[in-house]
């Protein structure tokens, strides 16, 4: 008799680290921590994001293409030299391996925008409208990450292969994400592994976003086009809009997401009940709900948050200036065998790493959240 299949539904394996000193660390230790979660995904999809892979062109825009064919990716060219140009390009370097099959055609491109491309001299809301132009337009193009001095590598795949397809062992960063993925409500397919990416935002996510409909419909009123049929891609787009379009802060965007119960909100003293109420309210559409567990990757750092139920596991651990983030104990203790740290999050408190010296300039957005409060107040 042949084996059932099930889905198990708290399936999806997810790790992230950092150096908060911004060393680089190589990649074959995200492929061995998430090796060690082998079962915890089906082959349907695996993905990695690395922070700091190009530093000889961190001032370009690093566009990672997943193209079905060559009239897509003619069709891709002809746009991105419509409003760019083009520093260099080139095949995304793989290396065979017989458990990777049918990939696309992997390209990537180092731009420049062009000043007249630029939309009231944003550069960051002309590349963001682009990214959601070619995946919305161009037939068998997909973006998988647009960011400067970091790239997105994913595809159909245990994340172990996929890492060792992508050659990941020959890159260096100071952030890895890593995903392997048990699809609950979403098919499997190169574009739909997880990480998701826009700008330098990264999203990697065990459970489902059942607020994905009311969050999609949100997005859709500032411009973000959801394409990609999973509900994980509304939360790189709901973290790049809270914190770099209405420049909040990175604890208060967590709090919007995984906002506090209202009881708990009216147990809290005043000043932090009105500030509560009002995140609450002004932005209801953003909240997201359903069982879940995320590590969000930035430029600048990490963080890790789960549902307030907290109906997904996540394991936080530290050692030295290193911050480690997962869904297991083991897949931190197979790279850190001995952290001087480790614990459970609290359901909806948000784990946060961040560099001690930014690699890129730290805008009002990604300030602390004293600075917010004193606003509020004032």
């Amino acid at each position: 008799m042949g084996q059932l299949y099930e889905k198990d539904m708290s399936g999806c394996g997810i790790v992230g680290f950092m150096s908060e000193n911004g060393k680089v660390i190589p990649g074959d230790r995200v492929i061995t921590a998430m090796a060690s979660m082998h079962e915890r995904g089906n082959g349907l999809g695996g993905g990695f994001a690395a922070y700091g892979i190009y530093p000889e062109r961190a001032d370009f825009y690093a566009f990672h293409m997943l193209l079905d064919h060559p009239k897509a990716k003619t069709e891709t060219e002809a746009y991105l030299k419509s409003r760019c140009s083009i520093e260099m390009d080139e095949p995304i370097p793989t290396r065979r391996n017989e458990l990777v099959s049918d990939p696309p055609i992997l390209w990537r491109y180092f731009l420049r925008l062009k000043p007249e491309s630029a939309q009231d001299g944003d550069e960051e809301d002309a590349i963001v409208q682009m990214v959601m132009e070619i995946n919305a337009k161009i037939e068998g193009a997909f973006v998988a990450s647009c960011g400067k001095n970091m790239g997105v590598f994913k595809g159909v795949g245990y994340p172990e292969d996929i890492g060792a397809y992508y050659r990941l062992d020959e890159y260096q960063a100071y952030i890895w994400t890593g995903h392997g993925r048990f699809p609950t409500n979403s098919q499997g397919w190169w574009g739909g592994a997880h990480p998701f990416s826009l700008l330098d935002w990264s999203v990697i996510h065990n459970g489902e976003i059942s607020s994905y409909g009311i969050n999609k419909r949100y997005l859709e009123h500032f411009g973000y086009q959801c394409t990609c049929f999973t509900d994980t891609e509304v939360l790189a787009y709901m973290f790049d809009l809270l914190i770099r379009r209405h420049r909040l802060p990175i604890e208060i965007a967590a709090k919007i997401v995984c906002a506090h119960f209202w009881d708990e909100i009216e147990r809290m003293d005043e000043k932090q009940r009105e500030m509560f109420r009002t995140l609450r309210t002004v932005y209801a559409s953003a909240l997201v709900n359903g069982p879940f567990a995320v590590v969000i990757g930035h430029a600048n750092g990490i963080v890790g948050l789960s549902d307030r139920m907290k109906l997904r596991p996540l394991i936080a651990a530290r050692d030295g200036d290193m911050l480690y983030i997962a869904s297991e104990d083991s897949a931190i203790r197979e790279i850190c065998p001995k952290p001087a740290q480790i614990w459970m999050p609290r359901a909806g408190e948000p784990v946060i790493g961040l560099l001690k010296s930014p690699q890129v300039e730290t805008p009002a957005s990604m300030r602390r959240l004293e600075l917010f409060q004193m606003q509020l107040s004032n």
